[in-house]
C-alpha cells in the first residue's frame, strides 16, 4: 500500500480544521504516503543526505543559492479569511490543475496531492510551515515555505 487512510493520518486534523474545511471531494486527493514510499520520493527528489529541510547539506539542491529566484511572503495571506493564494506563486507556477504534486514536511512525511487541490487547501498543509517544499515530478518549478512566514520559489 503506498498510501496511509487519512483517518490514520497523524495530521489528518490539518485537513479536518473547522475553520478550514475541505469537502469529501478534495480529501479523496489528500493521500498521505507510507513513511516507505515517503523517503523513496524525498531521496529521489529532494535529499539524499538530508532527512528534514532544517538538515539539508551545501551538497543538496534545496540549500544552494542559484536554485531560488524569487521570495515573497505567505503568513499575511494564511490569517487573512479567505482562500487567497499568494500571487507571487501563482504567476510563477504554470502547472496543470491535475499535475500531481508532493508536499514535502520531511523524508517520512509527504503528501501526494493534485496542483488544483493545493491551491484551493493551501492553508490546511501550513498548519506544519518548517520549511516544507512543494515539488512535482519532471517539473523543474520548487516552493518552499518557511516557518518566518516567508517562501521562496525557484528551479530545481
Amino acid at each position: 500500500m503506498q498510501y496511509i487512510p487519512l483517518e490514520e493520518y497523524r495530521y489528518a486534523w490539518f485537513f479536518k480544521h473547522k475553520e478550514l474545511p475541505i469537502n469529501e471531494q478534495g480529501l479523496a486527493f489528500i493521500k498521505p504516503l507510507t513513511e516507505t514510499l515517503s523517503n523513496q520520493i524525498w531521496h529521489q527528489l529532494v535529499s539524499n543526505n538530508a532527512n528534514h529541510p532544517d538538515l539539508f547539506h551545501k551538497e543538496d539542491w534545496p540549500r544552494k543559492q542559484h536554485t531560488w529566484t524569487q521570495e515573497g511572503q505567505w503568513q499575511a495571506n494564511w490569517e487573512a479569511p479567505g482562500i487567497e493564494f499568494p500571487q507571487a506563486i501563482e504567476e510563477f507556477i504554470e502547472w496543470e490543475g491535475n499535475t500531481v504534486v508532493y508536499f514535502c514536511y520531511c523524508a517520512d512525511n509527504i503528501i501526494e496531492t493534485t496542483w488544483d487541490v493545493f491551491r484551493q487547501h493551501w492553508k490546511n498543509f501550513l498548519f506544519l510551515d518548517n520549511g516544507p517544499i512543494l515539488i512535482a515530478k519532471r517539473r523543474k518549478e520548487v516552493i518552499q515555505f518557511t516557518d518566518n512566514g516567508h517562501f521562496k520559489l525557484g528551479m530545481k
